[in-house]
């Protein structure tokens, strides 16, 4: 490696590192959560006060089989948690969990049984916060031979889904209205306003390919380029890239997963 390369280099995590220091009050330190946790979202808008263990999401094993965009856009989950407000009769009706845990495309909240045999229902499933629950998919063995990232789950679901390594279901019938193929537009370049950061690459067939176009604009960016400003204390506090990037998506942390372009 050039020493101008080592030099782009250790400025860039130094960068990283000061922007994580001042997007973070003094003396705060976000536990960093284990690998099969990062993304998880712990939903108890109902649960405690019906005397139940509040549910957990976890985001891990649903992005390996959906994508957002099914779940944020044509089922309508909110993107922020507890934004939902959805509640169980909800989901007995088909909506939200329920529009997937039906017994045909997942399973079912309540086995029916057979003649003879008891109905089951399987609230511990999901409401397993605090609960010991042996799940039917465990994270390190789902995802052995999975292209490695450094941060958060330490998965590079981009380079997962492009080797083939997981199939992403996009449309659910009685759910999703069938709609034609995207056309795909280039990458935009992102200037960065830090000196010696390089610039941004901005891919909109890779974020099409999870989230359609709906699920960014208008609400987290607007429609034209260049009218949605933001800094990246904006990203740190979880808002336009952040929405996604530190929750779910790659870490934040991991400055040149999006700052790419070689400085001049």
């Amino acid at each position: 490696m050039k020493k101008r390369d080592i030099f782009l280099t250790v400025i860039l995590v130094v960068l990283c590192i000061a922007a994580l220091t001042f997007a973070q009050p003094a003396g705060v330190r976000k536990k960093k959560p284990p690998r099969h946790e990062y993304g998880n979202v712990v939903m108890n808008n109902l649960a405690e006060k019906n005397k139940m263990a509040p549910v957990v999401y976890n985001h891990w094993l649903h992005r390996a089989l959906y994508t957002c965009r099914l779940c944020h856009v044509d089922i309508g989950f909110a993107m922020e948690a507890g934004g939902t407000k959805a509640t169980m009769d909800d989901n007995n009706n088909g909506l939200y969990c329920g529009a997937c845990h039906n017994g045909k495309e997942a399973f079912a909240i309540e086995e029916k049984g057979v003649p003879g045999v008891a109905a089951r229902k399987n609230c511990e499933r999901c409401h397993s916060y605090g609960q010991k629950v042996a799940f039917e998919k465990d994270f390190y063995k789902f995802t052995k031979g999975f292209p490695m990232s450094r941060f958060g789950d330490k998965i590079n679901w981009i380079k997962t889904e492009e080797a083939g390594l997981i199939k992403l279901k996009d449309y659910l019938e009685g759910i999703s209205i069938k709609t034609k193929a995207l056309n795909y537009s280039a990458d935009t370049e992102i200037k960065s306003n830090i000196t010696g950061m390089p610039d941004i690459i901005f891919s909109h067939k890779k974020h099409a390919i999870w989230n359609g176009c709906e699920l960014c604009h208008p609400d987290i960016f607007g429609v034209k380029r260049g009218t949605t400003k933001y800094t990246m204390q904006d990203i740190f506090a979880g808002k336009y890239c952040g929405a996604c990037h530190g929750k779910v998506s790659f870490s934040d942390l991991d400055c040149q997963e999006c700052h790419v372009k070689n400085v001049n």
